[in-house]
């Protein structure tokens, strides 16, 4: 399985970013997907996920509101759509392939891959 992030760079408190994730040897319709997120000398947290082919999303409260993730099932991608950043958002983002719909817990995206890092200046 890859996962391959890209998309972060650095950004001021209420810019916009988009992130990518491209996934490839999995059969991608068939997992939940999900963005994951650690900042420096914390623990790694859930951010968003998105079910297989729906489209129902659920988020971290600290993003609700903010944060927009969406998938195309045919280009086998997964996007992030971050508005107004804040510079709490700073992190190292990972895209996440998990198993169960609604979950808020990184033990159930067990996998992910090369995160791409965001940084928020204030």
């Amino acid at each position: 399985v890859q996962l391959q992030a890209f998309g972060g760079g650095s950004v001021q408190t209420g810019g916009s970013l988009r992130l990518s994730c491209a996934a490839s040897g999995l059969s991608f319709r068939n997992y939940v997907m999900g963005w994951l997120r650690q900042a420096p000398g914390k623990e790694r947290e859930f951010v968003a996920g998105i079910t297989r082919t729906n489209g129902l999303t659920w988020y971290a409260d600290s993003v609700k509101g903010r944060f927009t993730i969406s998938r195309d099932n045919n280009k086998n991608t997964v996007d992030l759509q971050m508005n107004s950043l804040k510079p709490e958002d700073t992190a190292v983002y990972y895209c996440a392939a998990g198993i169960k719909y609604g979950s808020r817990s990184i033990s159930d995206f067990p996998s992910w891959g090369q995160g791409t890092q965001l940084t928020v200046s204030s």
